[in-house]
């Protein structure tokens, strides 16, 4: 047992601030998972996170002296908010250094508790650097974000709580790992009372600082850290985080960035709270350990750790998530450029919902459209890929490929001379597996579709654009047929943004 670090733990002073935080039940992803999965909502803090705990206490054991000197801090968002709450509350001159990739939303919560903010790098070992060379100019203390054995018990107040919550003697408790202060503190309490939890880090691919510091034997420091979990994007740990996660630790998975976004919903659909990205790295990260060791019927604990998430930022989970949770296929399929060709596809297609519809028209034999179709299973995807091959469509696999995810589905187009009579509508579709095929069903095969775009973003109904080739003499029974079919539609043709872009 390690008795100082217990010790301090249980004289810890965060309960002056922070609260004891609920271990919550999440239903569905337990069915999902066939394992009982709770979530230790440290997100319900007063900041929102569980850094509240490390810092009020590393601060409330400052010395009169000390405090007389004021603090700094270098802190990627909610470290700085804990500062910041503390040295508001203990009266404290409180200097925060921030990474300028740090959300908005974390910069404006530290300043609204009065810290003087300075950005500074890209990335927390940016801001961390700087923030030493103010503290040796102005004689501040510098308050570790997890490296200082205070702010290490503080953190370690959280397995003290979920000892005294569980009702189980055997479970898994998984933890995400920045520097390792919040791993080392509940690692070291909870193995030292009962060593047959198991403690599962969790880290990001792309920002595995601590995993690869255990594989060498030593602290190595990242060239450098993928800043989308950036919460956790630290180049290089903590000595004594090191230290106690080498010795109390016992496993570790990374996992994408597409995988965070599906923890984000999961957790959304079981608490209704939306999480920051490091926030839902332990759901993530449980999740693929439950996939890799093929676990049931275990009990298993992830803390949503941080729910201080930039509102413009849930566009980009969303459009992620899909991926993450392997529900969605994105293709590029060759289908021949004539008349007729889109209905036939979507009748190869069937009634799976196609979330993403993209295609412009050229004067070649072959068409290429980049499609995205909703799965409900990951392994759905190798066969629909085979039943299009099947019917003679060419595909090819893009739900992997970044290039495709990131930048080239929103660049397929351009401009097609060649798309004589060419009218341009927008609709509105019904969010609903046919809803294509039936726009498709009442148009005339005559009537050649020369632009498509459609992506799904769940609303109740979706937005498309299209350009159709109709002669003047077909217009009436064309706009005939539009109003059987019911869909709101308006005619764009003269929108100067067409007329620039597209024509």
């Amino acid at each position: 047992m390690n008795v100082p670090y217990i010790q301090r733990i249980l004289t810890s002073r965060v309960y002056d601030v922070a609260i004891e935080t609920p271990l919550q039940p999440a239903p569905r992803l337990s069915a999902r998972l066939g394992n009982v999965v709770l979530f230790k909502r440290e997100d319900l803090q007063p900041i929102f996170s569980f850094k509240l705990r490390g810092a009020y206490n590393r601060m409330a054991h400052l010395s009169a002296t000390e405090r007389a000197r004021g603090v700094i801090a270098a802190s990627a968002g909610n470290h700085a908010q804990g500062v910041a709450f503390s040295g508001q509350r203990l009266g404290v001159r409180t200097v925060i250094v921030m990474p300028v990739t740090t959300p908005e939303i974390k910069v404006e919560a530290c300043r609204a508790r009065g810290a003087e903010v300075v950005l500074h790098g890209d990335s927390y070992s940016d801001a961390e650097a700087y923030a030493y060379r103010l503290q040796a100019e102005s004689n501040l203390v510098f308050i570790h974000p997890y490296d200082d054995p205070l702010v290490i018990a503080g953190q370690g107040t959280i397995g003290l709580e979920i000892s005294q919550q569980i009702h189980s003697d055997q479970y898994h408790v998984f933890v995400p790992i920045g520097g390792g202060g919040l791993i080392a503190g509940i690692a070291v309490f909870l193995k030292s009372i009962n060593p047959a939890v198991r403690i599962i880090g969790v880290e990001p691919d792309d920002s595995d600082a601590m995993y690869q510091s255990i594989e060498a034997g030593e602290r190595v420091t990242l060239a450098q850290v993928g800043i989308f979990v950036d919460g956790v994007a630290v180049r290089r740990v903590g000595q004594h985080t090191f230290d106690l996660v080498r010795r109390y630790v016992d496993d570790f998975v990374r996992v994408s960035t597409d995988e965070v976004c599906a923890a984000i919903k999961d957790v959304f659909e079981d608490t209704r709270a939306i999480q920051e990205p490091a926030g839902a790295l332990a759901v993530a990260g449980l999740k693929r350990y439950v996939e890799d060791h093929g676990l049931r019927e275990t009990t298993l604990v992830a803390l949503t750790c941080g729910a201080n998430m930039n509102f413009g930022r849930l566009r980009h989970v969303a459009e992620r998530t899909e991926i993450g949770e392997q529900r969605e296929a994105l293709l590029a399929v060759t289908i021949p450029e004539r008349p007729g060709s889109f209905k036939r596809f979507c009748r190869v297609v069937g009634q799976r919902n196609i979330t993403e519809f993209n295609y412009r028209y050229a004067p070649r034999a072959d068409a290429q459209i980049f499609v995205g179709v909703q799965l409900e299973r990951a392994d759905q995807r190798a066969l629909l890929v085979a039943e299009l091959e099947q019917a003679g469509y060419p595909t090819l696999d893009l739900t992997h490929d970044e290039l495709a995810i990131v930048h080239l589905r929103h660049m397929v187009g351009g401009r097609a001379p060649e798309a004589v009579d060419e009218r341009l509508y927008s609709f509105e579709f019904p969010e609903r597996p046919g809803a294509l095929l039936q726009f498709l069903e009442s148009l005339d095969e005559s009537w050649n579709i020369s632009l498509f775009h459609y992506r799904n973003h769940s609303s109740a109904h979706g937005r498309v654009l299209a350009g159709i080739q109709v002669r003047d003499a077909d217009m009436p029974r064309f706009r005939e047929s539009l109003a059987r079919l019911g869909y709101r539609h308006v005619d764009q043709s003269d929108n100067p943004a067409y007329r620039l872009f597209l024509t």
